[in-house]
């Protein structure tokens, strides 16, 4: 029998729905990597910004970040994004981080010493950050549960958290 399929496999016809097949197969296989390993390691997968789209998030309160792992201050920021999504998410926050890093692999190192608890973007492309008009690092967004930009925060300041707090509590409280 397995003469058979091999002979099957070898038939020039079959050769290039073969190669599809084990193609789809190893990129199965990388999927299934790259989520045990988000599983396991405490880091959520990078996505292609193409997926990101807020208008699934209606009925939710959304904290958008834009970082990048050169940004000083976003490593001061991911603790507090940390215990918002934590605290707050069980209420209707929906904390997202939008990484513009060119190189990947900056972004997971990056996410490797200062772990997230939320859902990150990768968009190195910079396509997010010009559709929002950001203009340094970081630079957040809170967005109303009607998907409607409320304000808008430019840099991270620890002083400023509890304000942050209080802004996000006050627009999960309002229905």
């Amino acid at each position: 029998m397995a003469l058979g399929l091999q002979a099957v496999a070898s038939a020039p016809e079959c050769r290039g729905a073969c190669r599809r097949l084990l193609s789809n197969i190893r990129a199965l296989r990388l999927s299934i990597a790259l989520i045990l390993f988000a599983a396991f390691s405490g880091v959520p997968p990078l996505e292609a910004d193409e997926a990101f789209d807020l208008a699934p998030l209606t009925g939710r309160v959304v904290y958008l970040d834009f970082w990048a792992s050169w940004c000083a201050p976003c490593r001061e920021s991911f603790p507090f994004m940390n215990r918002l999504q934590k605290e707050l998410g069980p209420h209707g926050l929906v904390v997202i981080g939008v990484n513009v890093d060119r190189n990947r692999a900056d972004a997971q190192q990056f996410l490797r010493n200062h772990p997230s608890e939320f859902r990150i973007v990768y968009d190195p492309k910079g396509e997010l950050p010009e559709r929002f008009g950001v203009r340094g690092m970081p630079t957040s967004f809170l967005i109303d549960r009607s998907g409607h930009t409320t304000s808008r925060h430019e840099g991270f300041f620890l002083k400023e958290r509890d304000t942050l707090t209080q802004q996000v509590e006050t627009l999960l409280e309002a229905h």
